[in-house]
Parts: structure tokens; sequence; C-alpha cells
């Protein structure tokens, strides 16, 4: 087993000095504008959904759930989140003693994984984490907010979204447990149209209805549908609490990637 799990994005998609990430996060703290007019505030999630750029892109979004956790203080974070760089047949898990970030490692909490491994039957596919950032991305946050925690790390390639769902299910009937499901939106479309796409990734998240996710373009649409799922069974509330694109930033309306954060509780 290997001992760390290497932030290979680090310096990439986030800052790798501590302060630096550190004043990154508490400026998005200080922005008070938000893409909704609700408050969330003593919110105590199950789940969030978050997404995974650059923090210049979707940081704030991220952040605006990332928040919300630390009223749970969980005694742990399962991090799930889609493969970008490497094919896999099933879900591959991070059996690493600890998580590299900035400000300082994370602890996998390696017995409870043991227990879901031996009803789950990962892989591990070493070469799918190192540069992962869907997964990556969500562990400074974590660290900042709930250093208390311990983590897992799952990374799903070709995996059936109902053989998620009763996982995510499993692992939520534990209270002292949190989920934290990555995605981005629609990629690469002008404005217009990515809006017009991601608007019905937005309907079924407020709707929990996964039938219109099949007209949503996510990356991790699989995550999305499993968790949306997850919350109809367990009678569980879904809210959006951040929607961007990447124009918010680049002034680029041409080609744009939509971010949208969501709190399940």
């Amino acid at each position: 087993m290997e001992l760390i799990r290497e932030a290979g994005n680090m310096g990439k998609f986030y800052p790798s000095d501590c302060k630096a990430l550190k004043n990154t996060i508490e400026h998005f703290n200080k922005k008070s504008v938000s893409s909704t007019n609700k408050s969330f505030s003593e919110t105590r999630p199950r789940a969030i959904i978050s997404p995974h750029a650059g923090y210049i892109y979707s940081g704030y979004t991220a952040n605006a759930a990332h928040h919300l956790i630390s009223n749970t203080q969980p005694k742990r974070i399962i991090v799930i989140g889609p493969s970008h760089h490497l094919y896999i047949d099933g879900i591959s898990a991070g059996f690493y003693k600890s998580y590299q970030t900035p400000c300082g490692n994370l602890e996998t909490d390696i017995k409870y994984l043991k227990n879901l491994d031996s009803s789950y039957n990962f892989l591990f596919e070493n070469r799918a984490h190192y540069l992962e950032h869907s997964t990556e991305t969500q562990m400074p946050f974590i660290n900042y907010y709930n250093p208390q925690a311990k983590v897992i790390e799952l990374i799903y390639g070709k995996t059936d979204w109902m053989q998620l769902t009763e996982l995510i299910e499993y692992i939520l009937s534990d209270k002292n447990n949190v989920v934290v499901i990555s995605s981005d939106l629609s990629h690469f479309y002008p404005i217009s149209i990515a809006k017009k796409l991601d608007a019905v990734c937005i309907e079924a998240i407020e709707r929990k209805d996964t039938n219109l996710l099949d007209d949503c373009e996510a990356c991790g649409i699989t995550g999305i549908k499993a968790i949306l799922d997850v919350a109809d069974k367990l009678n569980l509330q879904t809210d959006i609490l951040d929607y961007r694109t990447s124009a918010d930033v680049s002034e680029d309306s041409t080609s744009v990637v939509g971010y949208a954060s969501a709190v399940i509780w």
C-alpha cells in the first residue's frame, strides 16, 4: 500500500503554498455575491455536489458547498468523482495511508474503506489517482473546513449509476459520513447554449428527477444520478447553492464550462 496519495495537480488547479491557499479560500468567503437568493448558513449536509475545475474558475462555487460541511463536523468524508485520465471498469478506491494537501495531509480511513471493499470489491488503479483532479480539488477544502475528518477517495469509470446508488445509500446510513459528489456541467459551448444545457441539470437536481438528467451534460453524471436517487429514497432535500460559468472569469463567452454546487440534507 502506498503511504501517501500525492497531489499531482497541486500548483496547477489550486495554490501549492498553504498560506496562498488559505488566502484564496478566505477571499471566497469575503465575497457575498451568490447566484441564488436563498440562505443555507445553518444547513447540515449529508452530501454536496461540487465542481472540480481550477479554483480561479470554480473555486467560489465549490467553496459555497464545502463551507457548509463544517456545520456537520463529520467523522469521515467520502469523495466520489469520475476518472478523466484512465479508463476504469468499475470503481477505484484510494488505498493510501494519507492524502496530500498544501496545508497538511488528510488521513484515510483505511479500516472503513476495507469494510466497504469487502462488500463492493473496489479496484485499485494507482495510475488513475495521481492526476485525478475531480477528487483532488475537493481535498484542500476538506482540510481547511474539516481537518478532523478522515477521507476516502473513490474514482469511477464504467459504472452503473444504480450500483453507485447502493453504495452511497450504505455510506449515508452512517450519520458520521458526508459524501462529496464531484462534477462540472456542460463543456465548451457558447454561453447561451451552455446555460440552457446547465439549466436542465439544475432543474433535475432541485426536483430530484433522475429522468431529467438524460438531457444533462455533466462529466460526473453518474455520481449526480446516484446522489439524487439516494436523496429521493431517503427523503432528503436538495438545493442549488451557486451556478457560474468560466466566462465569469475569462470573459470569453464563445466556449465555456458550467459549474454548479448543491447541498443535500
